[in-house]
Formats: C-alpha cells, sequence, structure tokens
C-alpha cells in the first residue's frame, strides 16, 4: 500500500509559504508506517520544534490501474475521507535550502492520520468543503473545487510513474491556514460538516 501525496495543490497555500505556484502536480511518498492507529494519540516526535497541520482530502483508490486517462480516473475510486499531512516545518526547512529530499519532513511514523471514509455516490468530489477545527475553532477552511489540479487529473498524472494499487491513498493537496500544533491540542476534521476524523496531540 503506497500513500501518495501531492504538494502545493492550492494557490492560496502555495502562497502562504511563498511558494510558486506549480505548473505540475508535486508528488511525493510516505510509507505504511505514517499511517496512525484508529484512536490512538499522535505524538510530535522530538526531532521538531515546529509541526504543522494541513489538512487534506483523501481519495482510496480501489482498482488496479497504469497510465490511466484522465476521463476514466472516476472509476478507480469510490471512496474518501480527511486526513493530515503532519509537516515538520523546521526540518522542511532545512532540507529545501540544501536542495534534499523531504521525506523527514512529512514521512515520519504517525504523520499521516485519516479519518473514517465516506461513499462518493452521487457527489461531486470537485465541490465539497472540508474543515479542520483546533480545539473547537476552524482553523483550515477550503473548498475542493479550488484544487489546482483535480482528483481525476491527480490520478492521471501520478498513475503515469507508479502503478496504481487497492487501497493505495492519495492525499491531495491542503488548503491555507496550516499552523503549528502543540501538545494537548485536539484536532477534528470534517467533509460537508461530517465529523470523520478526532485526534489528541500529546
Amino acid at each position: 500500500m503506497k500513500i501518495i501525496c501531492i504538494g502545493r495543490n492550492y494557490a492560496d497555500h502555495a502562497k502562504e509559504l511563498g511558494n510558486a505556484i506549480s505548473k505540475e502536480p508535486l508528488i511525493f511518498l510516505k510509507p505504511d508506517t505514517a499511517l496512525l492507529p484508529k484512536k490512538n494519540p499522535f505524538f510530535i516526535p522530538d526531532f521538531t520544534n515546529d509541526l504543522h497541520h494541513e489538512l487534506e482530502l483523501v481519495v482510496r483508490i480501489n482498482r488496479v490501474g497504469k497510465s490511466i486517462e484522465e476521463r476514466f480516473a472516476h472509476r478507480y475510486y469510490n471512496q474518501v475521507t480527511v486526513g493530515i499531512d503532519f509537516t515538520a516545518r523546521d526540518i522542511q526547512r532545512k532540507c529545501k535550502e540544501n536542495g534534499l529530499p523531504w521525506e523527514k519532513a512529512k514521512a515520519f511514523d504517525g504523520s499521516a492520520p485519516i479519518g473514517d471514509w465516506m461513499d462518493v455516490g452521487d457527489q461531486d468530489v470537485q465541490n465539497l468543503n472540508i474543515e479542520l477545527k483546533k480545539n473547537s475553532i476552524s482553523v483550515q477552511l477550503g473548498n475542493t473545487g479550488d484544487m489546482l489540479f483535480t482528483v481525476n487529473r491527480l490520478i492521471e498524472e501520478v498513475s503515469k510513474y507508479f502503478t496504481l494499487k487497492i487501497g493505495d491513498l492519495i492525499f491531495t493537496g491542503t488548503p491555507a491556514g496550516v499552523a503549528a500544533v502543540s501538545k494537548n491540542d485536539e484536532l477534528e476534521a470534517f467533509i460537508e460538516g461530517q465529523s470523520l476524523l478526532k485526534l489528541r496531540v500529546k
């Protein structure tokens, strides 16, 4: 099982971090150890002093595919959820300054908690409101219609390089509002007002 992540897929998020808007999807991977077991708290790693939350829509692949055309991509998923791409921003900054990969900042154990799955059904995945609350206060709010690259375009692009398999996850990028988390914070993530993910930071 692969966790495939997309960076800078919302223009407002790219701007808040001072990054250029990509002309093609920025792709990186996390190992399966990045998943946080259900109902487990998230522990801030000792190696970072600046850990940020990044709320994302997550898509689960339900059939094997390679070189999938965008027009057929909708056939390769039928469930979505929300996830948090935890990022050690201080580590990421050092990696970027030295032209190094980001895995130490993005792919550490527990860095990819995901919520309960919901069926897509007749919903338009490109018109879903996603929200993250920290200690009951809304801190990230976005609509998937603001993605620079749609879910189906991401599947087309990713499948050029990697064969997609059943159970693979695609984190589709974060809207603006990323910020630091602290011990004892409570995070709760929603799609269309439905709570799908809750966790405590330790």
